[in-house]
């Protein structure tokens, strides 16, 4: 007996930056099922500005000729409008890059306005319940200003991406023990996508040999409260040194498993880090974007609580949630006179 496979009506999915790197190594993985699951179609909205058009038609044509029969429409656009519509799932990888001389200050004066367009169009044409992932940098800050020109829709799905530092941190650890890196589970990213960053490997777990142990009693401890930390927080300058240009493909994948656990949920007994719209918890002031850990279950995460925070742990917390603040009031004084 033939069992029929029923599939569910498409869902729009819109990528910004559409025709930049990051994109080109994510379209695929949205477009072949790995993210939203075998059985569930997808339209592609493609959104750029008006001068990368040209290269990203010729984006969509790789699209089509890849033959996948669960991407159904491909729409490339540089109207926000038209990409928006009726979007269930928006990941926002376009941001205006920081420039040589160019203070943090001007940057986010320049990404207010490309996130202020982005979440007034979003508030008007996306669906209410549409999951924003916000990847372009500084990512934390960008979705929190999206979610201010967003009022309609719900703060808590608005995300900034550290799945990414999450990724390098459980790889940095399996390289260190030895071992493959699905053995390491539960490494955190507190705080800030930047230098500010807290990974965590406190409440972490290693399997080694078939016997699963906290990373703390598994790893030597001066390795991972000084060179594990550095390495984890300098990571992104460093693959620009080495390649020239920012981390693209490592990024793509981080933003597809952070889409993937939201839209899929998360393993029993493991959580995964997002920037997420702060409660309170762990003393962390409310209404910035910071990165937890949290568990998902029907496309809803929950904040992991309760975990032990030793006072050295705290005392990083708390200097890159005051980073996070000082950036929303630069953020919010450049709203003010808007």
């Amino acid at each position: 007996m033939k069992c029929t496979v029923i599939l569910s009506e498409p869902i729009n999915v819109v990528v910004t930056g559409a025709a930049g790197q990051i994109a080109y190594s994510l379209l695929y993985q949205l477009a072949a099922g790995t993210v939203f699951g075998p059985n569930q179609p997808i339209n592609l909205h493609l959104l750029d500005i008006e001068p990368a058009m040209r290269t990203l038609e010729g984006v969509a044509m790789e699209l089509e000729d890849l033959a996948l029969p669960l991407l159904r429409e491909v729409v490339t656009t540089s109207s926000p409008e038209t990409a928006f519509k009726d979007a269930a799932v928006a990941f926002l990888l376009g941001a205006m890059p920081r420039k040589e001389g160019m203070e943090r200050k001007d940057l986010l004066a320049a990404n207010v306005q490309i996130f202020k367009v982005q979440g007034r169009v979003l508030d008007k044409c996306a669906r209410k319940d549409v999951k924003v992932l916000v990847v372009g940098n500084p990512a934390n800050t960008n979705a929190l200003i999206c979610s201010h020109y967003a009022p309609s829709i719900p703060k808590q799905n608005f995300t900034a991406m550290t799945r990414l530092d999450q990724n390098r941190a459980q790889a940095a650890i399996a390289a260190y023990a030895q071992v493959q890196v699905d053995k390491v589970k539960n490494v955190i990213i507190w705080g800030n996508h930047s230098s500010t960053q807290y990974p965590d490997a406190a409440h972490a777990t290693v399997t080694i040999q078939g016997s699963t142990k906290p990373v703390p009693s598994a790893i030597n401890n001066d390795w991972l409260n000084t060179t594990f930390i550095e390495k984890i927080q300098q990571r992104g300058a460093k693959v620009i040194a080495m390649r020239k240009m920012s981390s693209a493909m490592s990024a793509a994948k981080a933003a597809a498993d952070h889409m993937r656990d939201w839209w899929m949920g998360t393993k029993p007994g493991e959580w995964v880090s997002m920037g997420v719209m702060s409660d309170g918890s762990y003393g962390i002031p409310k209404d910035i974007i910071f990165s937890f850990p949290v568990t998902i279950e029907n496309g809803q995460y929950k904040i992991v609580q309760g975990l032990s925070i030793s006072d050295i742990a705290k005392s990083k917390l708390n200097i890159t949630a005051k980073e996070l603040e000082e950036e929303r009031a630069e953020a919010n004084s450049v709203v003010q006179k808007d």
